[in-house]
């Protein structure tokens, strides 16, 4: 697959254009307004003349009605053809700003998947404001949002994430889809309830019996024929009453459970014509990895594709709702029209309405990988992981954080499981321990959710994550940042009993305590966690905590950071180096913020 090299210039071409046809609906959409107008003048003006001058034939009348309601017609497609447009133009506006790095606050920040007891998701800003989330998500609907938050929390099997890289490779360079998907996805975000369709679709049936249904037509047969005399001698047939009463009896006795089959249908109808619209793009697309003809495949319901089932479900929804014409209610109520089309759509949700939830949720998986597919075209420097299923293993090459700006952002190596399966880093305040531990962590998360890396090359196993870098005190829960960070460590311990090997990221461990217990405890700890087949880093101030590393070689080593303090200015090359660190700069920085020490 030949991949984009100039995603920029491609988005940037594009919003040109989108923007000439935003420009050109809007001066469609000011000269259909216009005519509408003229179009009311015209027909005062022809009222005028045909029923007060009487200077032309009153029907005449009709010809402006008629121009009018074409106008109308035009106008809503004028008006949804800009509102395309103009979501269109917002989708490249967007990925122009995250290929240049400017894009926090643009994208869904959503606090709505913060969980402060999951093992890394606050330590490693999955969600909030600046956040990955909010720099992946081109999803629309709650359900893509769900999935992308869901891939990003939990890490996927090996064949699982392989099979996540294949489709998103397949997706990267398809911009027409991915754009079309955003844009659709707009109007059902605001629209579509999920829940509730879904409610709706697995309710109990009202109208079940199919039997019944099928009889139906007998009345209504009957009914018609003691109308057809009425034709030929203005007289109904002597059986006449027979047959409307018989037409009213079924329709008072099923009156109820139609009411409520007919009112329930208020929100599906609404919703449903517009996920048909998303489905039926996606349906257009001839897929080719076993992911997405997978996802494809799992639409189809009886063999039928979903937006089919869909326009089935409208033409019934259009047909029955003739009863609210008022010249048609006198014979809707002697044809049984109610009742016969509530009978079919009870038909149609019994055998369509418990796919509404896979379909929404198989939706929600193409707008998670066109997510991550759309980070991949925009940033096409960045590789997809190797796989492997012997572990543990995190093995990457000059790895950067992806959501530091490259032009800011040094990059680090990162050898663990082949080799060392602790890394001990030191160094001084704000030197990048920290952030290399974050490094390590996000670029394991979208590794492990099928997504491309921020490295020259990563090569890993399937892990669990498990973080201790922004660990706080509770003032609610009566806890302690230390006791905090020890319930943590503790849930991480209780991790290793899991399927995954764990990746752990313990941030200046148990600095909450004095020098003594921190060096016995950390020591326990670590040793803990390797021996439980755990590979990781850990971050420390304390000098003394170096030697637990020493303690452990071959299994465990010494990495460091350094500054340089010239001319009062304190300076950083965010360079890991091998060894111990030898200095600190806590005083230098409190002279240099003028505390006398």
């Amino acid at each position: 697959m030949i991949l984009e090299r100039n995603p920029r210039g491609e988005y940037q071409k594009r919003l040109s254009d989108r923007r000439l046809t935003v420009a050109q609906y809007e001066r469609w959409n000011r000269q259909v307004a216009m005519a509408r107008l003229l179009t009311a003048i015209l027909f005062v003006v022809v009222i005028g003349l045909s029923f007060w001058a009487r200077a032309i034939p009153r029907w005449s009348v009709v010809l402006p009605v008629l121009i009018f309601f074409a106008l109308v017609f035009v106008h809503e497609r004028v008006s949804r053809g800009l509102r395309r447009a103009t979501k269109a133009v917002k989708f490249y506006e967007d990925g122009i700003a995250r290929i240049d790095d400017v894009w926090i606050g643009r994208g869904q920040s959503t606090e709505m998947f913060r969980d402060d007891s999951h093992l890394y998701a606050i330590d490693l800003d999955i969600f909030g404001k600046a956040s990955l989330f909010e720099l992946l998500c081109t999803a629309r609907m709650r359900s893509g949002e769900e999935t992308l938050a869901d891939w990003l929390t939990a890490p996927a099997a090996a064949d699982e994430i392989v099979a996540r890289q294949q489709a998103i490779n397949e997706l990267r360079n398809n911009v027409d889809l991915r754009e079309d998907l955003a844009s659709i996805g707009s109007d059902l975000r605001s629209s579509i309830h999920t829940h509730a369709i879904e409610k709706w679709g697995n309710a109990p049936v009202a109208l079940t019996s199919q039997r019944i249904r099928w009889l139906l037509p007998i009345p209504v047969v009957f009914v018609i024929y003691t109308f057809i005399p009425f034709f030929r001698t203005l007289s109904m047939h002597p059986l006449w009453p027979l047959a409307f009463a018989i037409a009213g009896g079924i329709g008072l006795y099923f009156r109820s459970r139609v009411k409520a089959a007919v009112e329930a249908l208020d929100l599906p109808e609404r919703e449903l014509k517009l996920l048909a619209l998303l489905l039926e793009r996606i349906e257009r697309e001839q897929f080719k990895s076993s992911k997405l003809l997978q996802l494809r495949t799992s639409l189809d319901t009886d063999g039928v594709p979903p937006s089919e089932q869909i326009g089935r479900f409208n033409r019934l929804v259009n047909t029955l709702n003739w009863y609210r014409n008022e010249f048609f209610v006198p014979f809707s109520l002697l044809l049984l029209w109610r009742t016969q089309f509530a009978f079919a759509l009870e038909k149609w949700r019994s055998r369509c309405g418990p796919a509404i939830g896979p379909w929404l949720k198989t939706v929600g998986k193409f707008e998670a990988l066109c997510a991550l597919a759309g980070y991949a075209y925009e940033h096409p420097e960045d590789p997809f992981p190797e796989i492997v299923h012997e572990g543990p293993v995190f093995d990457g090459t000059n790895l950067r954080h992806p959501l530091v700006p490259k032009r800011q952002c040094v990059p680090n190596s990162v050898r663990l499981g082949d080799g060392p399966v602790l890394l001990v880093v030191s160094g001084s305040n704000m030197s990048g321990k920290s952030t290399l531990l974050r490094t390590v962590g996000i670029n394991a998360v979208l590794a492990l959710a099928g997504a491309p890396v921020r490295a020259e090359r990563l090569r890993l196993s399937p892990l669990a994550i498990g973080a201790t870098l922004r660990i706080q005190d509770s003032l609610q829960a009566g806890t302690s940042r230390f006791y905090a960070e020890i319930q943590r460590i503790h849930h991480i311990m209780e991790l290793t009993k899991g399927p995954l090997p764990v990746l752990f990221l313990l941030d200046e461990v148990l600095h909450g305590t004095n020098s003594h217990d921190r060096a016995v405890g950390a020591e326990a700890i670590v040793r803990g966690l390797i021996s439980r087949g755990a590979i990781g880093l850990v971050t420390t101030h304390d000098l003394a905590l170096a030697n637990v590393a020493d303690a452990l070689s071959p299994r465990a080593t010494n990495v460091h950071f350094e500054d340089e303090m010239s001319d009062g200015k304190m300076t950083f090359d965010y360079r890991m180096r091998p060894g111990v660190v030898h200095k600190s700069n806590a005083l230098a920085l409190m002279r240099a913020v003028g505390l006398d020490v």
